[in-house]
């Protein structure tokens, strides 16, 4: 495929762009915007996100965005909980944006590893018989990388922002090519912004150590 046909599927693709598309794609740049800034309105607008994402995936038999958008809406509720917990004198939030350790490394690896293989398999199954249009390798990726991304985002993990790095990187040309041109786009503009939170939290994380460092000295 050469630049000009990038092109005009590109237009074509935003041509056919519906009214519900374009709502979910505003709302996931503003929820990981406001991610990114850690406000807790990240998970309120995120659920309009992943709402219409499931639909939309489900009605063009997408089964692995699917189940990520549909596992996005479990840990948004989640998310929200954990963020919205107060310290005991109910002056500051509980939980704050940490470093992993080695050992939950070790944990995001295996999460990963489980959830690649596992939506691996089954969409391999479902491309056989149900969904031709399946990419389980890059779906499974992407999904994957989405799926444990999530999971350490609830938890205000600095480590988040570089799983959603490689689910923005493989979810450009996914969707790209599976005539979701728009959402693409959404996914570019997410990979920057996942770059900048990945700096954002990395302050942030390394602020909150010096903080609990000197707290222990007096």
């Amino acid at each position: 495929m050469d630049i000009s046909q990038v092109y005009h599927q590109f237009i074509e693709g935003l041509r056919q762009t519906t009214p519900l598309e374009f709502v979910a794609v505003i709302a996931g740049i503003t929820c990981v915007w406001f991610s990114k800034r850690e406000n807790i309105l990240v998970y309120p607008i995120g659920l309009i996100n992943t709402v219409i994402y499931t639909y939309l995936s489900l009605n063009g038999r997408l089964f692995g965005e699917a189940s990520v958008n549909l596992y996005y809406t479990v840990m948004s509720v989640y998310g929200w909980i954990l963020w919205s917990r107060k310290n005991e004198t109910k002056t500051d939030v509980q939980l704050h944006i940490t470093f992993s350790t080695r050992r939950e490394w070790w944990q995001q690896l295996l999460f990963f590893s489980v959830f690649y293989v596992a939506i691996f398999s089954g969409l391999t199954w479902l491309k056989e018989h149900f969904a031709p249009g399946a990419i389980p390798w890059a779906d499974a990726f992407a999904s994957a990388t989405a799926y444990t991304g999530m999971w350490l985002m609830a938890r205000k993990k600095v480590e988040s922002w570089i799983w959603w790095i490689a689910t923005n990187i493989a979810s450009i040309p996914l969707y790209f090519v599976k005539g979701y041109v728009f959402t693409s786009v959404q996914f570019l503009v997410l990979l920057a912004l996942a770059v900048a939170g990945l700096m954002e939290w990395r302050a942030k994380a390394g602020r909150t150590t010096v903080d609990g460092r000197i707290s222990q000295l007096e």
